[in-house]
Formats: C-alpha cells, sequence, structure tokens
C-alpha cells in the first residue's frame, strides 16, 4: 500500500483498487495529556483508543447508510484498527463542521461573556478552517463562497446534512442515557461531486455527557457499542 497522509489520529493509504485505508491510531488530540476534541495538537496517547474509535465510527456509520445519508464508508475491521473509504476530495485544505447543542469549548471560551457553560444551543452550526497555525479560525458563509472554497448552495447542502448527522448521533447517545454536547464532522466531495461524510465518527471528535459528568473516549464506546 502506498501512504498517502499521516495526520494526527490516523494514517491513509491508497489500496490498489483505488479505496482508501484508515488506519486509526491510540493518539488522541488536547493539551498536556488532557484530552481536548477541538484541540489542534495531539495530547495524549491511550491505548486502544483507536479500535474503540473505530468501532463507535462503524457503529455510526452503518446507521447512517441505513438511512441513505452518504458517506465514504466502506466497510471496516476494528481488529486492525481500520477502515476501507471510497477516495474524496477535501474543501479548501480542510474543514471541520461542529454542530453544537450545549455552549461548551471553544465556543464557551469565544462567547462566555454572554453564554453560560452548559448553556443549550438549538443545533448551533459552525465551520472552521483546518489550520493549526491559526487555531482553527471560524469562518462565515459568505467568506467560505468569496474565497472559492465552498459555494452558498454547498453550504447549504454542508449545514443540514451536518444537522441531520448529528440528531442520529445525538439519538443512538440518547438509548443509553447519554446526552450530546458537541460533535465535530468533516465533509469532503466524491469523484461525482456529491458532498460526504468523511473521517470518523467517535469520541475523539465530540463531547457526551451522562448525568452532568463528562464521558471519556474509551469509556464512551464500552457504553454504546455492546
Amino acid at each position: 500500500m502506498k501512504q498517502l497522509f499521516s495526520g494526527k489520529t490516523k494514517d491513509v493509504y491508497e489500496l490498489s483498487d483505488g479505496n482508501y485505508l484508515l488506519e486509526f491510531k491510540d493518539d488522541v488530540t488536547g493539551k498536556d495529556g488532557v484530552f481536548d476534541p477541538g484541540a489542534n495538537t495531539v495530547g495524549l496517547t491511550i491505548e486502544g483508543a483507536g479500535a474503540a474509535g473505530l468501532r463507535l465510527t462503524q457503529l455510526f456509520f452503518e446507521k447512517l447508510k441505513e438511512k441513505n445519508i452518504p458517506t465514504h464508508y466502506i466497510d471496516a475491521n476494528p481488529e486492525e484498527a481500520t477502515m476501507t473509504v471510497v477516495p474524496a476530495t477535501v474543501f479548501g485544505q480542510g474543514l471541520e463542521v461542529i454542530c453544537r447543542y450545549r455552549a461548551v469549548g471553544s465556543f464557551l471560551r469565544r462567547y462566555g461573556k454572554y453564554v453560560e457553560e452548559g448553556q443549550s444551543l438549538d443545533a448551533f452550526v459552525e465551520v472552521t478552517l483546518k489550520d493549526d497555525e491559526r487555531q482553527d479560525p471560524p469562518i462565515s458563509e459568505d467568506a467560505l463562497d468569496m474565497l472559492g472554497i465552498l459555494t452558498k448552495e454547498e453550504y447549504s447542502i454542508l449545514k443540514e446534512r451536518t444537522k441531520g448527522i448529528s440528531l442520529v448521533v445525538k439519538e443512538e447517545l440518547a438509548k443509553k442515557d447519554v446526552e450530546l454536547y458537541d460533535i465535530k464532522l468533516e465533509f469532503g466531495r466524491d469523484k461525482n461531486n456529491q458532498i460526504i461524510l468523511i473521517d470518523e465518527i467517535s469520541g475523539g471528535n465530540m463531547r457526551a455527557y451522562k448525568d452532568g459528568k463528562y464521558i471519556e473516549p474509551l469509556d464512551l464506546e464500552k457504553l454504546i457499542v455492546l
């Protein structure tokens, strides 16, 4: 296999049939040994985090497949912590799309003068550039369009798809009395220019709470995946 990319939490390889293989690592984002799904750096390594993240990702991508929501997912091998996906092209140099149900993380740090921690939000969607040097700055719909990263029509699709996917995850977690506070998603265009969900859906890119207590990524996988 040809390695195409080595990221913070996974490596990407090209398969002989043209599809891609994602290898999930045990590295998670954070700072000074503390996990933070919104961080730009690898903060710590947790043994088994890669496989755990993949098991949750497989569960959620299968749920999305049942609902005919387009993703890059083909299949997964949790034992080897790998997932096979169709190729996709990211928007610009990469975007992150966050759906927020409660005011925590970077949203609270930015707007703390106007909100209280944990305040309810109505599935608020925001887009940020994947730019570690500039701390993943938020970007507006107009700026995305003017800079040629995403058309307004594509933004509308992206926003609605983000809300739909986040609701699927939220409802699945709620079955175990777990509340989703926020989730970070990534999208791209497939070979037909269709906007599809890419990357992963795991404890590493969301904040989930039970009885008001934050659930660590590995604990979330154990709680949700039977």
